[in-house]
């Protein structure tokens, strides 16, 4: 069987909210959670537009809040496959908030959301590769590359880091931390 193709550009998807009194959190800013929320919807969206298939949100790679979302600004979410593995994708997301009266937009927060295309058992599937037709396109795939790279140091780091080595527990003395082992 011929081995399928798709540009990033097949993969956009973008949804715009309008923020509510109802999103709040206690400091009358749009709660994380709620964002976090949408966050979810357009990865799955996005994933499954390019692949056809199910998807899963199998981890949560980066979530960089950067600036609050005010009441009554509309915040537009952009989405897109940056990378793809066997059934797996990585989706970048761009969230920007826009006060409707002035025009104003800035930059609130990035995401990447790593998403497993599955079949109607559940079963992992093969996703189309990736056609980059620009240099954009291959920026965003090198840096999954790179965020890739780093998270599987950091699990390496994880299984051979000693916790209760001398040299660990000296080092933890220059922190705001007080250790009290019995």
């Amino acid at each position: 069987m011929e081995k399928i193709y798709k540009t990033v550009a097949s993969s956009h998807v973008s949804i715009s909210v309008l923020m509510l009194p109802s999103h709040t959190n206690f400091s009358g800013k749009i709660h994380g959670g709620y964002i976090l929320s949408l966050l979810d919807q357009i990865a799955f969206a996005c994933g499954s537009k390019f692949s056809g298939n199910y998807c899963v949100t199998a981890s949560v790679d980066t979530v960089n809040f950067l600036k609050p979302i005010e009441v009554g600004e509309l915040v537009t979410m952009k989405a897109s496959v940056n990378y793809v593995g066997k059934s797996s994708m990585i989706v970048g997301i761009r969230v920007e908030a826009e006060n409707i009266q002035t025009g104003y937009k800035k930059h609130c927060n990035s995401s990447y959301f790593t998403m497993v295309a599955k079949d109607n058992e559940g079963n992992s599937v093969a996703v189309p590769g990736l056609i980059l037709s620009n240099f954009e396109d291959i920026k965003r795939f090198c840096n999954s590359l790179k965020q890739i790279a780093l998270k599987k140091e950091r699990d390496l780091h994880e299984e051979v880091f000693n916790y209760s080595s001398k040299e660990t527990l000296e080092g933890l003395k220059k922190y705001n931390v007080q250790i009290n082992l019995d």
